[in-house]
């Protein structure tokens, strides 16, 4: 089953997307953004961390679609799903700056939120994001996700200390925000 937005299909993930997801973790600029490691990675590592992970029930990762034009833009992420209290980690990453600034993200955001707790019934996504990435915070306050604190000096990147912003959406939260901007309509 695909899942659709306005803007984007996200679909599930396929070996032949590897080059792609290899491509967003290799890339310096989007690296820079994300929380993570960042090692250099072969094609060889990618191939192995599909077939690792392409059969995890807890785990859902989706490439994202550009529905206009049908051309894979990035990767979306429903992660660590704790399927008694009914939650999940939620990341993405868009590989080209072309491809940013368009709401393609936005609506990455509304689509994975509308599975989430219209599908899955999750009661709660959590995401975070560094504290100077603006583009992140006002992606996912958009999307009426709360900032619930900030993890001071978590994470070291790019030579320094950074902070991390904690952020998470419940059921609720979705449900007010659609019917107060009536995104689906």
């Amino acid at each position: 089953m695909n899942i659709y937005g306005k803007k984007v299909v996200l679909r599930a993930m396929e070996k032949s997307d590897m080059e792609l997801v290899r491509q967003l973790f290799n890339d310096p600029e989007v690296e820079h953004n994300v929380v993570g490691w960042s090692f250099p990675l072969s094609c060889y590592q990618q191939e192995k961390w599909f077939e690792t992970h392409y059969s995890d029930k807890n785990s859902f990762r989706f490439i994202i679609e550009e529905m206009e034009t049908g051309e894979a833009v990035g990767i979306a992420t429903l992660i660590d799903i704790d399927w008694k209290n009914r939650r999940a980690e939620h990341g993405i990453k868009i590989l080209s700056t072309d491809n940013r600034r368009r709401g393609i993200g936005t609506d990455t955001v509304m689509a994975i939120m509308r599975y989430a707790f219209d599908e899955l019934q999750l009661e709660r996504l959590d995401s975070s994001w560094f504290a100077d990435n603006i583009a992140s915070k006002n992606m996912y306050m958009k999307c009426g996700w709360k900032e619930e604190g900030i993890r001071r000096k978590y994470v070291y990147k790019n030579g320094e200390y950074k902070d991390l912003c904690i952020s998470g959406v419940l059921a609720e939260d979705y449900y007010q925000l659609i019917d107060n901007n009536r995104y689906w309509e």
